[in-house]
C-alpha cells in the first residue's frame, strides 16, 4: 500500500515537472510570436540594413535573436532573404553566428533570479491583452504574459525537481546513463528538436543542475546537444524549401557540428578549472553555453566564405529550380498576419506583371503571326498558375484566428485578385491558341478597320490593368470609381465595334468574312478580361460605402452575358 502511494507521489512530481517544462516552452512561444507581430516588419528592415559586412550582420543577428528569443526564427528570416536573392549565403551565415550568441545571452539573463518579476509581468500582460486585444498594446501584453510564464516556469521547475532528486529511481537512471558524453549530446539534441527551442532546453538543464537532479558534467553534455539539436531542427523544418534556403540551414548546422567537436574534449577542463569559480551551478551551465557560442561565432566567423562554398557544392541548385519559385512569400512572416499579407500582395503584383507581359505579347502575335512568341506566352500562363497556387497555399498557412477584421478583408481581396489574374492568363492562352488555329494556320488577316478597333480595346485593357493594380495596392476610392467608369466605356466600345464588324460583314468584305468568327470571339474575350480586371474595384467601393446600386450596375451589362 505504501509502495503504491510512493509511486503515485513520484508520478505527481514528474507530471509537475513536465507541466513546468511545457509552461516554459509556451511562454517562449508567446514572447516570440508577440515580438514578431509587434516589431516583425521593423526587425526585418533592421536585419536587411545591417548586412553590409559579416560583422554588422552578426551584431544584427544578436539583436534580433535576443528580442524574438529564437535563433530558429532568425534563421527563417535570414533564409528567406537568401531565397529572394537579397543577400549572399556568407552574409546569412554571419547573421546566424550572431543569432547563436543572442540565444546564449538570453539564457544568461533568465538564469538570474527574476522570479519576483513574474507576477507583475503576468498581471500587466493580462490587463493589456484583455482591454486592448486588437491593438498593439494587446500584443505587447502577450509578450508580457509570455515573459511572466517563462519566469514562473523556471521557478516551478526548481520546485518540482527537489522531490525527483529525493526519489530512489533518480540514482538508478543516472547510473544507467553513466558518463557517456556522446549519449548526453544525443539526448540534448533530441530534447531541442522536440521542444523546438535550444534556449528552453538550456534553461531546463541549468535549473535541474542547480537542483542536483542531473550532475554538472551531464548538464554540459546536454547543453552541447541542445545546440546541435537547434541546428538539426532548422534543417528539418526547411527540408522542403528552395535550395538557397536549405543552404543557410545546412551551413548553420555545419558550424554547430564543428563547435561541438571542438568543445567536447574541453568539458573536463571546464569542470576542473572554471566551474569551481562560478557563483552557482546554473551560472556555470549557462556560461558554458555562452562560451560555446562565442567560440563558434567569433572564432569561426572568418570561415563563412569557406563554409558557404562547401555548402553550395554539397547542395547545388537543381536545373528545375531555375524556373519560378515565390519571390516574396516569406515563411518566417506567417506568424505576423499583417506582414505576411504584405508579402502576399507583392507576390500578387508580381503575378499581375506576368499577366501584363502576356497581354502585351498577345497583340504582337495577332499583328505579326509570331508563333515562337505564342509558345512563350503559353508557358507564361503556367507561371501565372504556379504563382496563384503558391499565394493560395501561403495564405492558408496564416493563422486566421490572429487576424483582425481589416486583415481578414485583405486576405479575401488577395485571394480574389489572384484568382482573377489566373483566369485572365487562361483567357489569353486560349486567345493565342485561337489565333494560331484560325488566323496563322489559315493565312488570313483582319481588316484594317477591325485591326484598329482590336488595338484600341487592347490599349485600354492594358491601361485598365495598371489602374487595377494601383487600386489593389492602395485601395484608393477615386481610382476604384475610375476603374468602374472605364469598365462602362469599354463595354460601350465593345458593343460599337461588334456592330461595326457586323456592318462590314453585311457588306461582304473579304477579310471580314474570313476572320469573322475569330474577331467576334476576340472582342468577347477582351470584354471578359476587362470585367475581371474591373472586379478589383468592388471590395474597395463596398468598404467605402460608394458601391453603385444594383440598378446602376445592371445598366452596363451586355445582353445574355454575365458580369465576371
Amino acid at each position: 500500500m505504501g509502495l503504491k502511494r510512493h509511486e503515485r507521489e513520484d508520478m505527481k512530481h514528474l507530471l509537475n515537472l513536465l507541466a513546468a517544462i511545457a509552461l516554459l516552452i509556451w511562454g517562449m512561444h508567446l514572447v516570440r510570436t508577440g515580438v514578431l507581430r509587434v516589431f516583425g516588419a521593423n526587425l526585418r528592415s533592421w536585419l536587411a540594413r545591417s548586412l553590409g559586412n559579416r560583422f554588422t550582420a552578426a551584431l544584427s543577428g544578436i539583436g534580433v535573436t535576443a528580442l524574438v528569443q529564437s535563433s530558429t526564427a532568425t534563421a527563417l528570416m535570414t533564409a528567406s532573404f537568401v531565397g529572394q536573392g537579397l543577400i549572399s549565403l556568407p552574409a546569412a551565415l554571419a547573421v546566424m553566428r550572431g543569432a547563436d550568441i543572442g540565444t546564449a545571452l538570453m539564457a544568461v539573463l533568465f538564469s538570474l533570479d527574476l522570479s519576483w518579476l513574474s507576477p507583475m509581468f503576468i498581471f500587466v500582460g493580462v490587463v493589456l491583452f484583455i482591454t486592448r486585444q486588437a491593438q498593439t498594446a494587446g500584443r505587447v501584453g502577450r509578450i508580457c504574459i509570455g515573459l511572466g510564464l517563462m519566469l514562473l516556469a523556471l521557478e516551478r521547475i526548481v520546485q518540482a525537481s527537489d522531490p525527483i532528486l529525493a526519489s530512489p529511481v533518480t540514482p538508478v537512471v543516472l547510473d544507467a546513463m553513466g558518463n557517456d558524453l556522446l549519449a548526453e549530446i544525443m539526448i540534448g539534441a533530441v530534447l531541442a528538436i522536440v521542444s523546438y527551442s535550444s534556449l528552453a532546453v538550456v534553461l531546463l538543464v541549468a535549473a535541474m543542475a542547480a537542483s542536483q537532479v542531473v550532475p554538472v558534467q551531464m548538464a554540459l553534455g546536454l547543453v552541447l546537444g541542445a545546440n546541435l539539436g537547434n541546428g538539426l531542427a532548422a534543417v528539418l523544418t526547411m527540408a522542403g524549401s528552395a535550395t538557397e534556403v536549405r543552404q543557410v540551414m545546412v551551413g548553420n548546422l555545419t558550424f554547430k557540428v564543428l563547435g561541438v567537436a571542438l568543445m567536447a574534449p574541453f568539458v573536463g577542463l571546464w569542470l576542473r578549472y572554471v566551474q569551481p569559480h562560478m557563483p552557482g551551478v546554473a551560472h556555470g551551465v549557462v556560461l558554458f553555453h555562452l562560451a560555446y557560442n562565442l567560440i563558434i561565432s567569433v572564432g569561426f566567423i572568418g570561415l563563412t566564405q569557406w563554409v558557404a562554398r562547401w555548402v553550395a557544392q554539397f547542395l547545388p541548385r537543381k536545373p528545375q529550380e531555375q524556373g519560378y519559385h515565390p519571390r516574396y512569400l516569406d515563411p518566417s512572416a506567417l506568424s505576423t498576419p499583417s506582414l505576411a499579407m504584405t508579402f502576399a500582395v507583392r507576390e500578387a503584383l508580381n503575378q499581375a506583371d506576368v499577366v501584363e507581359t502576356m497581354m502585351t505579347g498577345v497583340m504582337e502575335v495577332i499583328r505579326h503571326n509570331d508563333e515562337q512568341l505564342a509558345g512563350t506566352l503559353r508557358k507564361m500562363d503556367d507561371e501565372v498558375d504556379q504563382i496563384y497556387a503558391a499565394i493560395k497555399y501561403y495564405l492558408t498557412k496564416i493563422p486566421r484566428d490572429d487576424m483582425g477584421e481589416k486583415e481578414s478583408r485583405r486576405w479575401a481581396d488577395i485571394i480574389s485578385f489572384t484568382i482573377n489574374m489566373e483566369q485572365i492568363g487562361d483567357i489569353i492562352e486560349r486567345i493565342v491558341q485561337d489565333v494560331e488555329e484560325k488566323k496563322i494556320a489559315k493565312g488570313v488577316e483582319f481588316s484594317e478597320a477591325g485591326m484598329v478597333e482590336i488595338a484600341d480595346l487592347h490599349q485600354r485593357l492594358v491601361s485598365n490593368l495598371h489602374l487595377s493594380m494601383g487600386v489593389f495596392l492602395d485601395g484608393t476610392v477615386r481610382d476604384a470609381q475610375r476603374l468602374l467608369e472605364e469598365k462602362g466605356h469599354f463595354r460601350a466600345l465593345e458593343r460599337t465595334y461588334a456592330a461595326n464588324h457586323l456592318a462590314r460583314l453585311a457588306d461582304r468584305a473579304t477579310q471580314t468574312m474570313e476572320t469573322s468568327s475569330l474577331h467576334i470571339d476576340l472582342l468577347s474575350d477582351l470584354r471578359r478580361i476587362n470585367s475581371l480586371i474591373s472586379a478589383t474595384a468592388y471590395p474597395v467601393l463596398e468598404q467605402a460605402g460608394a458601391l453603385p446600386s444594383s440598378d446602376e450596375r445592371a445598366q452596363g451589362h451586355e445582353g445574355g452575358l454575365p458580369d465576371l
